[in-house]
């Protein structure tokens, strides 16, 4: 995304004029220099939007840029690994828990199929691939991370979305702001969500009134099928290049080297003994 200035700061001031008794501050652009600033005018949009106060200072109180988040955005390299490179380095050393695992979860994962057509062997792939079967979910934390990445001016529209999200998983009661740690880009759990994405797809498999995608393997499981239900999942028909789940793959992660590591791992779990 080309960086600039948010153009939606101003209508949502006047917005918020219209709404409140009490003068809404002024808009403070990303990328200003004055973080507090521009977090006072954040926090009256996310009360305006429907968040509550309580997860707004629960989450938001005393938050402050992280500059390795910004040192790493700004110096993401291109994907160069092949095909071959990427999968021998990734499969070989996950496949035996890979396969431990779809036999520890193997009735989870056949209620998780009968609900949402997508067969053990593709998530399984997907949780080794992202985090290694939930071992490695990340340690910055999250509200810091999307609240340094909206503040820059780089991404800054994407990110102000994301945060508010963040915000949204607080409210309604899923995690904690404390419990939110994972990758430097706000992606969380041990699948990886984006909040938006959390939001939108996370369930409740375990059934204890929670959707929480740190710790509840259940859950993890059935929010990543549900993530490629949405996106188009057709039950019983291939996941390899060229079959119709293939592109439903590529939605979870758009590069091809990726998507194709998810689905021969899969492929691969699925001829193990």
């Amino acid at each position: 995304m080309i960086a600039r200035v948010l153009s939606v700061a101003a209508s949502v001031c006047v917005a918020a004029l219209l709404t409140l008794s009490t003068p809404a501050p002024a808009a403070v652009p990303c990328g200003s220099g004055n973080f507090d600033a521009w977090l006072a005018e954040f926090k009256t949009e996310a009360a305006g939007k429907g968040i509550s106060q309580n997860a707004i200072s629960a989450a938001l109180t005393g938050v402050s840029p992280d500059q390795s988040v910004l040192n790493r955005d700004h110096s993401q390299k291109v994907f160069s690994q092949t095909f071959e490179e990427f999968s021998g380095r990734m499969v070989p050393p996950r496949l035996t828990r890979g396969s431990n695992m779809l036999k520890q979860y193997g009735s989870v994962l056949s209620r998780i199929e009968q609900t949402y057509g997508v067969p053990g062997e593709v998530l399984v792939a997907i949780w080794g691939l992202e985090t290694d079967f939930g071992v490695n979910v990340g340690k910055f934390p999250t509200i810091r991370a999307l609240a340094t990445l909206a503040f820059d001016c780089r991404r800054a529209e994407q990110f102000r979305g994301e945060l508010l999200d963040a915000l949204r998983i607080v409210d309604r009661g899923d995690l904690q702001p404390a419990e939110m740690r994972g990758a430097w880009a706000g992606e969380i759990g041990q699948t990886q969500f984006m909040p938006s994405s959390w939001i939108k797809y996370a369930v409740d498999f375990d059934g204890n009134g929670r959707r929480d995608l740190i710790r509840s393997a259940p859950d993890v499981l059935a929010s990543t099928a549900n993530y490629l239900k949405g996106y188009g999942w057709q039950k019983g028909k291939d996941w390899e290049p060229g079959g119709p789940n293939f592109a439903v793959i590529q939605q979870w992660n758009k590069s091809e080297v990726y998507a194709r590591t998810i689905a021969t791992f899969a492929t691969q779990l699925a001829r193990a003994p």
